[in-house]
Formats: C-alpha cells, sequence, structure tokens
C-alpha cells in the first residue's frame, strides 16, 4: 500500500501514473479517494464548504475501504467527476499486487495512516503549485483563470489547517522547484528535493550517489539534514540533467531492483502534460523509479 498525498495539483495523478507503469497496470490498483466527496461542487457552493475539509469527505467509509484494500477485499468506491463536479455511480474496485492511494486526505486520521507501507508527501512550492492548478482546472476542469484563483483564496485556510499538516506523516517528502527564485522556467528542468525519513530503510542511498558519478557530473547528491527538527537523508536530483545521464542512473537503479527481470522502458516514465503536449523530465522519471524501488523494497519487507 503506497500513499501519495498532496494539495490539489501538487503532481500526485503525474507521479502515480509512472509508478503505475513501471510496475504494469497488471499488477497495480491505483485509487483516487478524492472520489469520497459527501457534496458535489453547487452543494460546496451553498454550503459554503471547501472538498480540502474532512467534513466534506466521507473518511469513515475512506478508513474503511483501505483497511479492506489493504486486507486484499474489492470495495465499491464512490466516484466523483471532476470535470463537472458531479457524484456518479460507484465502481467495483479489486486490489491487485500492489495498491497505490492518492488524494488529499489519505494521511489525516491514525487509522487512514495505518493502512500503508509507504507514505509520500508531494510538497511543491506553494507560488508554483497555483501556476500548475490554474493550468489544470482551466484546460481540464471548465473553469476559468479568475474561478481558480477565487478557488485558491477560499481553500487557503482548509489547506494551512488539513491539507499540511499531513506532511508530518509521511515516510518521504517530495518537493519539484526552480533551480533558482524565478517561477519562469521550462517545466522539464525542474530539480526535485527528496526528504527520505528513517522510519524506512535506504539501503541504497550512498551506493546510489556513489554510482551516479557520470564524467565528474552529480545528477544525484545525497546529504544528511534535519526536516521538522529531525534527520533525516536528503537526496537532491538535477532536473537539467541531460537524457544520456538520466538514462544512465536509471538502470543503476534498475538493476538494483530486480523486477521480475523485465527491460526498463524508459517511455513509461518521466512523462507530463504541459499545456496540451506531454512532454518528459528527466527528475520526474527517476523519482518515479526511486519511488518503485522504495515500494518494492517495502513489499519484499512485508
Amino acid at each position: 500500500m503506497l500513499g501519495i498525498v498532496g494539495d490539489s495539483a501538487a503532481g500526485k495523478t503525474t507521479l502515480t501514473r509512472g509508478i503505475v507503469n513501471v510496475f504494469g497496470a497488471e499488477r497495480v490498483t491505483a485509487v483516487c479517494v478524492d472520489d469520497y466527496h459527501r457534496y458535489d461542487r453547487e452543494q460546496r457552493k451553498e454550503l459554503a464548504i471547501t472538498p480540502l475539509n474532512p467534513e466534506c469527505n466521507y473518511i469513515g467509509i475512506m478508513e474503511q475501504h483501505l483497511r479492506l484494500l489493504a486486507a486484499g477485499e474489492p470495495i465499491l468506491k464512490p466516484v466523483y467527476g471532476h470535470s463537472h463536479g458531479t457524484l456518479e455511480a460507484p465502481e467495483l474496485i479489486e486490489p491487485r499486487d500492489i495498491v497505490v492511494i492518492e488524494g488529499l486526505l489519505p494521511f489525516h486520521t491514525k487509522a487512514l495512516r495505518h493502512c500503508f507501507d509507504v507514505k509520500v508527501y508531494l510538497d511543491p512550492p506553494e507560488d508554483l503549485r497555483r501556476r500548475w492548478k490554474i493550468t489544470r482546472d482551466c484546460t481540464k476542469r471548465n473553469y476559468d483563470e479568475q474561478q481558480v484563483l477565487a478557488d485558491l483564496d477560499k481553500r487557503e485556510p482548509d489547506s494551512e489547517a488539513y491539507i499540511r499538516p499531513q506532511r508530518e506523516h509521511a515516510d518521504i517528502v517530495v518537493r519539484f522547484h526552480p533551480p533558482g527564485p524565478s517561477l519562469d522556467v521550462d517545466a522539464a528542468t525542474l530539480d526535485v528535493r527528496v526528504v527520505l525519513r528513517p522510519v524506512l530503510p535506504h539501503p541504497y542511498l550512498m551506493e546510489l550517489a556513489e554510482k551516479t558519478r557520470v564524467r565528474s557530473f552529480e545528477p544525484i547528491r545525497i546529504s544528511l539534514a534535519r526536516d521538522g527538527g529531525k534527520p533525516a537523508d536528503v537526496m537532491e536530483v538535477q532536473g537539467s540533467m541531460p537524457s544520456d545521464v538520466s538514462a544512465t542512473v536509471e538502470e543503476i537503479i534498475w538493476e538494483g531492483m530486480g523486477l521480475d527481470g523485465h527491460d526498463l522502458q524508459r517511455d513509461v516514465i518521466g512523462s507530463f502534460q504541459d499545456g496540451e503536449k506531454m512532454r518528459r523530465s528527466e527528475s520526474l522519471a527517476l523519482t518515479q523509479l526511486l519511488l518503485v524501488a522504495q515500494t518494492a523494497s517495502a513489499k519484499d519487507n512485508s
């Protein structure tokens, strides 16, 4: 059970897609628990409540369903239509070898957190997340920019109260960010900072940093730091690395995993939507692959 949590438009679905592709759709069940909204879009307007508020979600049913999935049992999951904000017919979900849960509130309660073997929190800079949300909601969810900006302002108190506190419960914190102060950079070249807390073993880190030093170029740097006042390993991945360097790093990670002996297809990781186009990010690809390695390790040890 892998949980991926973050605020709206933090990149949860993009990260999940690559992880599912690596393991293979036949081995993975991916579930978005934002489907557990109590109210549709119009009802939320009338009630002046945001979907980030636990009171706007069936948290108790979510807890029950995640326990069932963790036990290998099927569920009848609710469905929320994000395009038009409507509640739709439920669907049957059967857990496969690996279950990936993504959403706004999967780490909100102790009962929810207890269901996961690996917990990941996405923590992009707030200005960058707001930009991603404007782009996504205007192109995919039938909003205009002014509506998205107003919605972001209305949601901010609930983001502060309910979403960001989940960061402290994560085993891994992933932060995609520009290499400098400006947001006006190519989205494909964002760096990533990965905080790996000692609640999970990360035996491959130093070996990975050493093996991936290519032609005096260090695409991955490992350091010991403090996060929330506690020690943690921090991995920095350069988004501007050349594709041949990234390919070398990916092969090193892949060989260390031994996933059924099948070859890594580079085109299944690192893809993200940039406006109307699908593009590739080397730092995203490596992050997806490292989370696959962590999930595979947790599965082997469970």
